[in-house]
């Protein structure tokens, strides 16, 4: 009987042992996984950094303005093109296609939409553009 017992106490003391190192090593191993993923999140820092740099020499205004000057033939601005606010088109002028074919098929006027209830208003129609 007390063999029986020494024996299931070794064989308790060595799964334990083992137990122990299995969480040993696979806390050594999220450690250095932690590790590793801190390196990359730094790497994946340091390229946005120099992206943002880079975008931002590419988008300097002195840059561009000699980009334009040279790739686009733009005129300088004349006195003459600045008009007052009675020159512009006023926006009741400009009726898109589907406006105007509704218009024609009279779809713009208010109509009756059955509510519960009795004497229900009329809806109002859709505005012109």
């Amino acid at each position: 009987m007390v063999r029986i017992l020494n024996l299931l106490a070794v064989v308790a003391l060595i799964g334990s042992a083992i137990y122990a190192y299995s969480i040993k090593y696979e806390t050594i191993y999220h450690a250095e996984r932690i590790v590793k993923l801190k390196h990359e999140i730094k790497a994946e820092q340091d390229q946005i950094g120099m992206l943002r740099a880079e975008w931002a020499h590419l988008t300097r205004p002195e840059r561009i303005q000699a980009l334009a000057d040279k790739l686009l033939d733009l005129q300088p601005v004349a006195l003459t093109q600045i008009v007052g606010a009675d020159a512009l088109p006023s926006k009741a002028q400009k009726i898109d296609s589907i406006g105007r074919k509704m218009e024609l098929l009279g779809l713009t006027e208010p109509t009756n939409t059955p509510r519960i209830g009795a004497g229900a208003p009329a809806t109002p129609a859709m505005s012109p553009r």
